[in-house]
């Protein structure tokens, strides 16, 4: 089994469920008291949150870049940003590694092909809906992306930042994101993709008929099942 390196934090709301969904993976696939091996490196989100801010993106990389450095001198395998904006800098973090960095939409992609998706809504940050960072992986996918209407992006970056990134959940929220979820199955969409790893924490699949691709189980499941290669 290798060792998974996890640059987590951001928020540490959603990096609890990476832990839990990657050793239930791991317990699934092994059985017994099998559980996985893996180190946290949990960076401040009020740091990063304050870079993402101000534009300031090249320092925000740095600081993950470090942490993947010392993730890999501490005997990582393999690397995941536990985060789908900070995507962003992820080529600047994987060129500072020799250890892989598994990309949270290539591996949300694989999901959407297993699954016939042509045609995808995408929920996150307002970075993750508006820069093409993480669109682009999909599209080179041959995935048609679709986004909120500008006023519904603003509500769903601020339900991230200013609820779940705090641990808070409302059922106001909740329908929120149901209905725009709705409006974007309206507008074509086969599925949703919560690109943020914390909208899991609001909404799920009990919630809505259309389905659901939640990036936080994807990405963990995908990094254990990794581990778990020969």
């Amino acid at each position: 089994m290798k060792t998974i390196g996890l640059i987590g934090g951001m928020s540490w709301e959603s990096t609890v469920t990476y832990y839990k969904v990657i050793n239930e993976t791991v317990k699934e696939q092994l059985g017994g008291l099998h559980s996985a091996k893996c180190i946290l490196y949990s960076v401040d989100f009020q740091e990063i949150e304050t870079c993402q801010a101000r534009g300031e993106w090249e320092k925000s990389g740095e600081i993950l870049t470090e942490a993947a450095k010392a993730l890999e001198r501490a005997g990582a395998e393999l690397l995941l940003i536990c985060t789908n904006t900070m995507h962003k800098v992820a080529p600047q973090v994987s060129e500072g590694v020799k250890v892989p960095l598994l990309h949270i939409a290539q591996a949300t992609a694989e999901q959407l092909h297993l699954s016939h998706i042509t045609r995808v809504g995408l929920l996150g940050t307002k970075y993750t809906m508006e820069q093409d960072f993480y669109k682009e992986v999909l599209r080179q996918q041959g995935i048609e992306v679709l986004t909120p209407g500008e006023k519904d992006r603003e509500l769903v970056n601020d339900v991230i930042y200013k609820e779940l990134c705090l641990g808070i959940i409302s059922p106001q929220s909740r329908k929120e994101y149901v209905r725009i979820i709705q409006q974007l199955s309206r507008q074509g969409a086969q599925g949703v993709i919560l690109g943020c790893t914390e909208i899991g924490l609001l909404v799920s699949e009990k919630d809505t008929s259309v389905p659901l691709f939640d990036t936080t189980l994807i990405h963990g499941r995908q990094a254990a099942l990794a581990a778990l290669e020969e």
